[in-house]
């Protein structure tokens, strides 16, 4: 129950001078609550602190973020001004509003929402290049666990709350220091203070929730714990950390649920660790265990994640039962046979024909849309602009095209070394070795 405002109540904003109105409660966590508030003729989220919470530090913290920080994009829901009351002890602040179509990824875990693939793998990205811009600026999130990241099930778009933690990296700031299961081990063993490195460890921890439905680091040696307390936790998560898909120590391996009823180590990772391409699985690998060790050098980057998650969004196809599958560029053979059944029929599905581009492998299968970052081995996921889009022949349904969708025009080289040109709004059929010229970029069919 709400006690610290009330509907009606006014409370005045520090930098705009403006009153903003409390309209109603919308839900309280462990620093405050928040309410949806009107200010300067539209609603807003007011976040007020508890009393105990709202402290000199972390005032000066959000004055300072709101003056000199502009926020790293529009998926951060950002501090925009300080709210102050003569009645009620305590301040806080005013953010955008979240939308109702945006869930947690605690909803995601609890398995509330069933994204497809293609919505999980989007807000992976998204998440990923956020906190890359964050990093960008020389800031650090401190906090990156289920509670802060919202996304929408159906599109895969990404919003961050709870920036009032935000801080330069390495920053001396009493405070938040993170969410104990998303803690790197430098920070559960009181060695470290926050920065990138620390956001980085936890940004993978949080991927792996994501995609696997499991804590990385919680497989059997649960088991052996009667209390899950401070010192269980400290010592899996800090002083002991041993990733459940260690290829050299299976002594934390994630347990089947016939051995453990109550699924705490690792059941749901063991399920869907196998649906993923083996590029993923190593770049988990490296996060868990030379990230475990190495917190300077052995950390996964942003880039890398960035990548490797366009990637695995790339290589998204339907079987013939309908259901989504990852490419998995390792199991084709030297004949180009493909070796993976589908995780739902069993069957070995069909692939599509793919355009190779640089590093990345793109299938395209029909309404398959390219985008300039695919063109440019995802290193600008802000460069969204749509470039191509696979069509059905007007009169062959079975011939599928590739339609320029630029202001430019393409040239196409076929098999037989023919050359032809794409004009805007035009198709190229799609057959195996053609080769396309996207202007400074170029790919082939195969």
């Amino acid at each position: 129950m709400n006690e610290l405002l009330q509907p009606g109540q006014t409370v005045h904003t520090h930098y705009s001078g403006e009153p903003c109105r409390v309209e109603r409660f919308l839900g309280g966590g462990g620093q405050g609550e928040v309410y949806r508030a009107q200010w300067c003729g539209d609603s807003f989220a007011l976040k007020w602190y508890f009393p105990q919470t709202a402290t000199r530090e972390q005032n000066i913290a959000l004055q300072k973020l709101i003056q000199q920080h502009r926020p790293p994009s529009e998926r951060f829901l950002w501090p925009l001004d300080l709210a102050l009351s003569k009645e009620v002890r305590g301040f806080g602040y005013l953010m955008r509003l979240r939308e109702p179509r945006y869930k947690s990824l605690f909803d995601l875990v609890t398995q509330r929402i069933d994204p497809t693939f293609m919505a999980l793998s989007t807000a992976a990205i998204q998440l990923t290049d956020s906190f890359h811009k964050l990093h960008a600026d020389g800031l650090c999130y401190r906090d990156i666990s289920f509670g802060n990241a919202f996304f929408d099930p159906d599109t895969g778009e990404v919003l961050i709350c709870d920036n009032d933690n935000v801080a330069e990296n390495r920053s001396p700031v009493t405070g938040v220091l993170g969410t104990p299961d998303f803690m790197a081990p430098e920070l559960v063993r009181m060695e470290a203070l926050p920065g990138r490195q620390t956001d980085l460890f936890s940004l993978a921890v949080l991927l792996f929730y994501m995609f696997c439905n499991s804590h990385p680091l919680v497989g059997k040696r649960i088991l052996a714990i009667r209390s899950w307390d401070y010192p269980a936790r400290k010592r899996m998560f800090g002083e002991q950390p041993l990733f459940i898909f260690d290829p050299r120590d299976d002594s934390n391996a994630a347990v089947d649920r016939a051995l453990d009823p109550y699924g705490e180590a690792g059941d749901n990772a063991l399920a869907t660790w196998p649906l993923y391409p083996q590029f993923l699985r190593d770049l988990f690998t490296k996060a868990f265990t030379s990230g475990v060790r190495d917190a300077d050098h052995g950390r996964v980057t942003e880039g890398e994640w960035k990548f490797t998650l366009g990637s695995l969004q790339d290589g998204l196809f339907a079987c013939g039962c309908g259901k989504q599958n990852f490419f998995d560029p390792s199991l084709l053979d030297s004949s180009s046979r493909y070796h993976k059944a589908c995780w739902s029929c069993g069957q070995i599905p069909p692939l599509p024909l793919r355009l190779c581009t640089g590093k990345l492998a793109i299938l395209l299968s029909v309404g398959t849309r390219l985008v300039a970052h695919q063109l440019d081995d995802h290193s600008n996921f802000d460069d969204d602009a749509p470039i191509a889009e696979v069509v059905r022949h007007p009169t062959n349904q079975s011939v599928l095209g590739l339609k320029n969708l630029t202001e430019g025009r393409w040239t196409a080289t076929t098999a037989d070394g023919s050359m032809k040109d794409i004009e805007p709004g035009k198709s190229i059929v799609l057959s195996p070795r053609t080769q396309i010229a996207f202007g400074r970029q170029s790919g082939e069919i195969r």
